[in-house]
Parts: C-alpha cells; sequence; structure tokens
C-alpha cells in the first residue's frame, strides 16, 4: 500500500515567523509515521491577492505556481491546515493561498492546528477554519492542535521542548491517528464509487 500524500499548508507572510516551528513539526512527525508529507508555504508559493481563481483560468493559462500547486492539492490525500490568529481570525495569507482553489481540494480530509504567542493557542482561528474547509468540500477531522505559547513549546528547529512541547508530542498521535483514519475511509469511499460531482 502506497504511502499517504499530505500536504501541510503555512501562512504567515510575518518576518519572524513563529508557526513554521509547528508546520515543519507535524511534516517531520507525518513522515516519520511513515506518510509523504509536503511543507506549502504560502509564503514561498506568492499568489498573487485574488483575483481570479485556478478554475477561471483557461486551461493552459494559469500562472505556473497556481497550476503547480493545483497538481499537487489534486494528487493529495489528506491536508492539515496550519494557522494563526490574527485578531480573533484567520491568517490572510493561508487564506487567499486556499480561496485560489476549490474543486481541487473536493472529497479529502483535512485537519487544523493552530497557535498562538499566548495560551489561547489560536483557538478562534482553528475553529473558523473549520467551517471554512467544509465549505470548500473537505472533511475536517475532529481532532485539533492548539499551541501556545508557541515560543515555548518548539525551538527554533522545530523541536518539542519543556511541558508545553511535551504536551504537543503526546497530542500529535492522536490528531495523527484520526487524519490516517479518515484517509483511510475516504481512499476506501472512492475506490468503491466515484464522487457524487
Amino acid at each position: 500500500m502506497a504511502a499517504d500524500s499530505i500536504l501541510v499548508f503555512y501562512g504567515s507572510y510575518r518576518s519572524d515567523r513563529m508557526g513554521i516551528r509547528l508546520a515543519r513539526f507535524i511534516v517531520d512527525g507525518l513522515i516519520a509515521r511513515g506518510s509523504n508529507a509536503e511543507l506549502i508555504d504560502a509564503q514561498a508559493i506568492g499568489l498573487p491577492m485574488l483575483d481570479r481563481m485556478y478554475k477561471e483560468h483557461a486551461p493552459g493559462t494559469a500562472p505556473a505556481a497556481m497550476e503547480t500547486l493545483a497538481g499537487k492539492i489534486r494528487a493529495a490525500d489528506a491536508f492539515v491546515f496550519v494557522t494563526g490568529e490574527y485578531n480573533w481570525g484567520v491568517q490572510p495569507g493561508l487564506k487567499n493561498l486556499t480561496d485560489h482553489f476549490l474543486e481541487e481540494w473536493y472529497w479529502r480530509p483535512a485537519a487544523v492546528a493552530s497557535y498562538s504567542a499566548g495560551r489561547l493557542s489560536g483557538a478562534r482561528a482553528n475553529v473558523a477554519w473549520h467551517g471554512s474547509l467544509a465549505e470548500m468540500g473537505m472533511a475536517v477531522v475532529s481532532s485539533t492542535l492548539t499551541v501556545g505559547p508557541i515560543g515555548e513549546t518548539l525551538d527554533a528547529d522545530a523541536r518539542a521542548t519543556g511541558p508545553a512541547g511535551n504536551a504537543l508530542t503526546r497530542a500529535f498521535g492522536r490528531f495523527a491517528d484520526d487524519l490516517a483514519w479518515w484517509t483511510e475511509a475516504v481512499q476506501a469511499q472512492r475506490a468503491r464509487r466515484d464522487p457524487p460531482y
């Protein structure tokens, strides 16, 4: 059986990005469990502010970065969205990247991990993402990761540190198990029957 292909999306455009530590921790953890996990960094992809969605471009005319990412999304088995919280809301960079696509997301599971510099761990953004991802056709798993304060949980090399890091390491197992169960379930259903649209 082939390893699951999981895309881990991260969306901060700030100069001093702390959340990238969580994104790397998740990628490393998924790889250690046998998945093919890849970090998709919105800042590195560099899509413009949303004007035309991928599907609104004539075939073969979408910007190269958008075309490449559309192919990766279509080929993935599951997704993880790593989000900070800005003023009780979602990160604009991650939301902008996500909104460029629609049908490409359909019928795959997604999980959400959030973080903040404070103790609330991006929980409000985490909740907001559940509705957005479901609207875009993903099955959002119930397990989440909430990390805060991020600077006391993961060091600069994305290694768990201290009591908060130990808690994250324990929570990651359930998070990854939940995503893996739904990934297998969706793969089995797609093999039995084509999605209805």
